[in-house]
């Protein structure tokens, strides 16, 4: 009996110290839930791709996460190690293993890395998990493998495009590189839009909830003005560069976007990050002569491409 309880006795301690965060030098805690156990450590000069995520504690709200999603990628870089960050105790990782930390709020601004605000409030905790899914010797192998997560995301996101068009009974022309355009409105024929063309566009964006984000279309405004968009620079985002092609001078009909060709993992404004977009288009000119001109301040869910 008495063995009994001193092997029930030590499994809760086993077991305990298994799950009891460490500090880090800088004061974060964390716990690191080792894998395999068959890798080896993490050396310098490596790279890792990770999955990460970070929510608040008290709302148990997600701030920003790459799990289903395109994972991260870092260097493993010694000498660059973080303060108060999960890279802090990077070289204590191994492939397979999974990091838990807590970042105070009130540390944070201490250290000038936020602000208090609605979101972060003093005595507020950020919780964090990270996931190390593979390590790389080579940068070559990180981009290689970088544009294989791309392309599994858009192809993701072209299924969920083709579903909801399906489920809404809309008949689409599918673009080659995964832009969904219906034209309403043909327009004038003659007046084709291509690559070397300036277009005049009314246009509505929204996302599939149908919450409309955007828009220069304004009936009962005299002065509403539509957006001139230079094709063939990357001025606006890759789903318009493409879908405009479609359309001529006059037409009317709707763009559906993956998220890849919008803002991809950025989120910008009420737009959230690999959230795709439509955008409802109003050819008003087309013209043959490119003239530089300035992005308007209200084209928020247009941004400049890179």
């Amino acid at each position: 009996m008495i063995k009994s309880t001193l092997k029930f006795v030590a499994a809760i301690v086993l077991f305990a110290s298994c799950n009891q965060f460490e500090k880090a030098p800088s004061g974060m805690m964390y716990k690191i839930s080792h894998g395999s156990g068959n890798e080896k450590l993490l050396v310098q000069g490596q790279f890792v791709k990770i999955n990460i995520e970070y929510r608040l504690k008290t709302k148990d709200s997600v701030l920003s996460s790459t799990f289903g999603f395109i994972p991260a990628y870092l260097p493993v870089d010694t000498a660059r190690l973080g303060k108060y960050s999960f890279t802090e105790i990077m070289m204590k990782c191994r492939k397979g293993d999974k990091i838990e930390f807590n970042l105070s709020v009130d540390t944070l601004v201490k250290m000038n890395a936020l602000q208090l605000n609605d979101v972060f409030k003093t005595g507020e905790v950020v919780i964090g998990k990270v996931e190390i899914l593979n390590v790389f010797a080579q940068e070559s192998q990180v981009s290689e493998d970088y544009k294989k997560e791309q392309t599994a995301e858009k192809d993701k996101e072209v299924k969920a495009i083709e579903a909801y068009l399906a489920k809404n009974n809309i008949k689409a022309v599918k673009s080659p590189e995964g832009v969904f355009v219906v034209v309403k409105e043909p327009g004038d024929v003659k007046a084709k839009i291509d690559s070397t063309k300036a277009v005049s566009v009314f246009y509505k964006g929204y996302t599939f909830k149908g919450e409309t984000f955007d828009t220069n279309i304004k009936p009962n405004d005299p002065a509403a003005k539509p957006y001139e968009v230079n094709l063939g620079l990357g001025s606006v985002i890759p789903g318009w560069e493409i879908g405009l092609l479609y359309f001529n001078k006059g037409a009317k009909g709707t763009i559906y976007v993956p998220a890849m060709l919008a803002y991809g993992p950025q989120a910008n404004g009420p737009i959230k990050a690999y959230e795709n977009l439509a955008f409802d288009i109003e050819i008003f000119d087309v013209n043959p002569k490119k003239q530089v001109i300035a992005m308007p301040s209200q084209m928020a869910g247009l941004p400049q491409g890179n």
